[in-house]
């Protein structure tokens, strides 16, 4: 079963993770129902958030089996992809930590709100996985992705401000994405769907690729 809420809100539709016992760790069901809902009106406004304002995902269930595992990675790539190029923006609300998968997800998004409490995490490498290495440098350059993703050291919301990875600290994330929602609807949505275009083009989704075909074979074990 998808742990995830699925609504319409403020104007857009949204998903929201609803596993936090297991800090949103997303399995087959949860991937494959959200990869639907973005495709199901790629011209609206889609919102990722989480139920718990405490963890917004800890990425892919490394618990499933490694047939599940292997779809459940390889979906999520193709979810980044769709984000990236739906014609509608894509607005992540994070209020916790993001991880892997979830930091990935956070990324992908054109949008990010972020509480006090957001957090983020890139793991790839000690899993043997190449992760962020398509959209890190376009957020933050080079040097900084690099440490990031080899350090896999935590970055709070302040340091997330610091690197442009957010644009503010928003004081109730929910608030903030419902004004920006409401403003992304009165944007002429043609308009909005070539930004993104250029903005995405060529090179990124290209990088998406060679990151999401270096990684289909990976095993599920960790390093450390």
């Amino acid at each position: 079963m998808a742990q995830g809420e699925i609504d319409d809100w403020a104007g857009a539709r949204r998903f929201r993770f609803a596993d936090p016992a297991r800090k949103n760790a997303i399995g087959l069901d949860t991937v494959t129902a959200l990869y639907a809902e973005l495709q199901r009106d790629p011209e609206a406004v889609f919102v990722l958030g989480s139920t718990s304002p405490d963890v917004f995902s800890a990425g892919a269930d490394l618990r499933a089996s490694d047939d599940d595992r292997a779809q459940v990675s390889d979906t999520l790539y193709a979810i980044y992809e769709l984000m990236v190029t739906r014609p509608g923006p894509v607005v992540a609300v994070v209020e916790g930590l993001a991880v892997g998968g979830g930091a990935q997800l956070m990324a992908a998004a054109d949008l990010r709100v972020a509480g006090g409490g957001a957090r983020m995490r890139w793991v790839g490498a000690g899993h043997g996985l190449v992760v962020g290495a398509w959209i890190l440098p376009e957020l933050v350059g080079r040097s900084v992705a690099t440490d990031l993703a080899l350090s896999s050291r935590w970055l709070d919301a302040e340091q997330l401000l610091a690197y442009g990875l957010i644009p503010q600290i928003a004081p109730d994330p929910w608030e903030a994405a419902s004004v920006l929602v409401k403003h992304l609807l009165c944007l002429d949505p043609r308009a909005v769907a070539d930004f993104k275009t250029v903005t995405s083009a060529p090179g990124l989704v290209e990088q998406l690729s060679r990151e999401r075909t270096r990684n289909a074979g990976w095993d599920g074990k960790a390093t450390f």
